[in-house]
């Protein structure tokens, strides 16, 4: 038998879309969706796992501070500057493929201007800022060309 028949390929060429992405699920909570805590590290955990998508749930905080936490439930809030933080620590440790922060907003305007000002901040260059126009998903950049890089769906 061929040799080669017994390594792993995969062509990460291709337009992002032609692609799984291992996605994580209210990523911030430690437990259950009504009374857990929400937890920065949980971020660390599932990046490292091999997780190329987490959700992020922003919400307005005290202190014009956006949080992140589900809503309209019991669980504990967290800071989002720290959850970036944590994300971007801990991003490309073990995969250079680009990380998708799919944010749900529930923010008011000011505060997210602070999600934007922190994104940039925090993330600096690993920030993909070029807008893709979404009426041709052939058009979309390849994980190759996209590694290292911080993706926003919003």
């Amino acid at each position: 038998s061929n040799p080669l028949h017994r390594q792993v390929h995969q062509d990460m060429e291709q337009p992002l879309c032609h692609y799984f992405i291992a996605s994580s699920h209210n990523t911030y909570l430690s437990g259950d969706q009504l009374l857990s805590q929400s937890r920065a590290d949980m971020y660390a955990r599932v990046l490292q796992a091999g997780c190329r998508c987490v959700e992020v749930d922003c919400w307005d905080g005290p202190d014009g501070e956006p949080v992140v936490h589900h809503g309209y439930t019991l669980t504990s809030k967290i800071l989002f500057r720290d959850v970036a933080e944590t994300i971007n620590k801990y991003a490309f440790i073990k995969n250079e493929f680009p990380v998708i922060l799919s944010i749900e907003n529930h923010c008011s305007i000011q505060q997210q201007k602070k999600i934007a000002q922190y994104l940039k901040e925090i993330f600096g260059d690993k920030l993909d800022l070029s807008s893709v126009s979404t009426g041709d998903p052939r058009q979309l950049p390849s994980p190759q060309e996209l590694k290292g890089k911080i993706l926003v769906k919003v």
